[in-house]
């Protein structure tokens, strides 16, 4: 349960710092955004080498699917859009795959 919570906040941190950047450069808002962007994307990469995984490329195949389906919960909070039948049943689909390989027996 720890490293979903991690990889939870890892989404998060990495689509906020995302998002200043998007900020920045498509709708033309202050430099300023470009701060907290950094500061964010330090903290995602930091939070994901916190998860309790022996190896880098399974960490972000298991973090993919999260991001995917957290990127659609930021769709609808931050950008108040509603996301459609197909964003959610793709969500649905790579959050199965990421559980898959995180629960995988091995």
């Amino acid at each position: 349960m720890k490293d979903i919570t991690i990889f939870v906040l890892s989404a998060f941190f990495e689509i906020l710092g995302c998002y200043a950047f998007w900020n920045y450069f498509k709708l033309h808002k202050s430099i300023y955004w470009l701060i907290p962007g950094l500061v964010s994307l330090i903290i995602f990469g930091y939070l994901l080498t916190q998860v309790n995984l022996d190896s880098a490329g399974r960490t972000y195949a298991i973090y993919g699917g999260i991001y995917i389906a957290f990127s659609l919960v930021w769709l609808y909070f931050v950008e108040e859009i509603k996301p459609d039948f197909y964003d959610l049943l793709g969500a649905s689909v790579c959050i199965i795959g990421a559980l898959i390989i995180l629960f995988a027996p091995r």
